[in-house]
């Protein structure tokens, strides 16, 4: 069964940093492009990174220069960098595959609460 678990939100002041974690199980990790989501309150998910089997990145322009996305799969993880934080970044953060195809399962994500 395909899972992930994600952890590292918490409350910061604007300005400040966070990082993220996502561990997953179930999938050949190593080979699967990778993505980060998130989801505000009455708003629909969205993509925020995603980091490929060849650590190609690519950026929502909304979080492009503050956020950096990477990988260990030797651990089964993969990291998000919040950086310059604003309280637009607040947000239940996710990760799942890249592809649309394959994200079936989503786990319970994670908080960031960015504070004026």
């Amino acid at each position: 069964q395909v899972q992930f678990v994600e952890s590292g939100g918490g409350l910061v002041q604007a300005g400040g940093s966070l990082r993220l974690s996502c561990v997953a199980s179930g999938i050949t990790f190593s080979t699967n492009a990778i993505g980060w989501y998130r989801q505000a309150p009455g708003k629909q998910r969205e993509f925020v990174a995603r980091i490929n089997s060849g650590e190609t990145t690519n950026y929502a322009d909304s979080v492009k220069g503050r956020f950096t996305i990477s990988r260990d799969n030797a651990k089964s993880t993969v990291y998000l960098q919040l950086n310059s934080l604003k309280p637009e970044d607040t947000a239940v953060y996710y990760c799942n595959l890249a592809s649309f195809l394959g994200r079936h399962y989503w786990g319970q994500g994670t908080q960031v609460t960015v504070s004026s």
